[in-house]
């Protein structure tokens, strides 16, 4: 469908074809000479056939497509043509419409066909407007001649800049569409580092606090009937886990950061942490802070923590061991947290992948925390011999701390 300015253009240009004819018809009458009803006749069956051509061409589009319109604008111009080639015999006035039909010749015919059409045509309104005044002169030609090259120069720097508007459109086009589809892309990254990152949190709260309930349960159970006393110890332990499991899933659904930091330090959170797993399972776990201790961003204070708890839930849970040491280390790069127990141990190559019944999933989420924030986690253990987790943070810059 055509934009504004052409049918600006298109209806400039009828306007201009039917008062050209208008014009001959007229200086025939005001002349009135022997021609003069003939040249009326031919002026407006010209017109006419021209004013048909556009309703025809909405007719035959609509029934053979472009290919059939385009025949039949190519008759509908060689018709128009012949009535104006009948004008210019009768009268000189009829070299003037030459100009329009430049404008149409040029946009209904192939490139080459028009580059004949034309000449031809300037060619046809020199010779003709030479034989009505008896004589050729170098001023007859330049009329024509002139037209001619001001409607190819406009007619193909139309096309031009139309074709260069076509192509910005089309690249408008694809840029949009790359544009949905890197929203998309984008959208989908987001929601995929949501739930690896709400994986992290409920494996490192939920996950962890259900794990102990578990094993105080056991205890209780093994305890009970012979001594009710240690039995009544585990299942206080239970429901004090259980407690504060619930405290944490709520804080973790109103989106909040995590509460065992709130109001204390890492350091102070990392003690409270070691003497709850000291009281609730028979492991002693002790707590070391080198260096000077600073404040960090939220994310950085989490990140450590939920890698020492993930630690400590390891240790409690398959490591058997009696005492864990976690070192928070204040360095002049980075802050450094190490976690080494006296416990079974385990090959690191041989560890399973993690899935939903047996698990596996802590070291891969410390691991992706420690990424996620520029830092690094290594494990070193030996079967028999303990095992030692080394998170590493780099220091953020002073600007970005608390």
């Amino acid at each position: 469908m055509p934009g504004p300015t052409a049918r600006t253009l298109g209806w400039c240009l009828h306007l201009l074809v039917l008062g050209l004819l208008g014009l001959a018809a007229a200086r025939a009458v005001a002349g009135g000479g022997p021609r003069a009803g003939a040249v009326v006749a031919v002026a407006v069956a010209a017109g006419l056939g021209y004013a048909a051509g556009p309703l025809l061409a909405r007719r035959v589009r609509a029934q053979a497509g472009a290919g059939g319109s385009r025949r039949a604008a190519i008759w509908w111009l060689a018709a128009v043509c012949a009535a104006w080639l009948a004008l210019l015999t009768l009268s000189p006035d009829g070299v003037w419409v030459a100009f329009p039909l430049y404008f149409l010749q040029l946009h209904l015919l192939p490139r080459r066909a028009a580059l004949v059409a034309v000449p031809a045509t300037a060619c046809a309104a020199v010779a003709a407007f030479a034989a009505h005044r008896g004589g050729f002169t170098v001023a007859m030609a330049l009329g024509p001649v002139l037209g001619a090259a001001v409607a190819v120069a406009v007619v193909w720097g139309y096309q031009a800049l139309y074709r260069e508007s076509e192509q910005r459109r089309r690249l408008i086009e694809e840029l949009t569409a790359t544009r949905a589809d890197l929203a998309a892309a984008q959208h989908t990254a987001g929601v995929l580092a949501e739930r690896e990152r709400l994986a992290r949190e409920i494996h490192d709260t939920l996950a962890q606090g259900f794990s102990s309930i578990q094993l105080l349960l056991t205890a209780a159970e093994r305890a009970l009937p012979g001594r009710p006393t240690s039995a009544a110890d585990y299942l206080g332990q239970a429901r004090q886990a259980a407690v504060d499991n619930l405290a944490e899933a709520r804080r973790f659904i109103a989106a909040l950061t995590s509460p065992t930091l709130d109001g204390t330090t890492l350091a102070g959170a990392l003690e409270r942490l070691c003497a709850t797993t000291s009281a609730r399972h028979p492991v002693t776990a002790g707590l070391l802070v080198t260096g000077t201790p600073e404040r960090l961003p939220t994310a950085h204070e989490v990140a450590l923590l939920r890698v020492v708890q993930s630690a400590l839930a390891n240790t409690v849970q398959h490591a058997d061991a009696g005492t864990v040491d976690v070192t928070l280390g204040y360095r002049g790069d980075a802050v450094t947290v190490d976690v080494v127990d006296d416990g079974t141990g385990f090959d690191p190559d041989a560890l399973r992948a993690p899935d939903p019944v047996g698990g596996g999933y802590g070291l891969s989420a410390m691991r992706a925390r420690m990424t996620a924030l520029g830092g690094t986690l290594t494990v070193r253990s030996v079967p028999g011999e303990g095992t030692a987790l080394a998170a590493r943070l780099p220091r953020p810059a002073p600007e970005a701390r608390p």
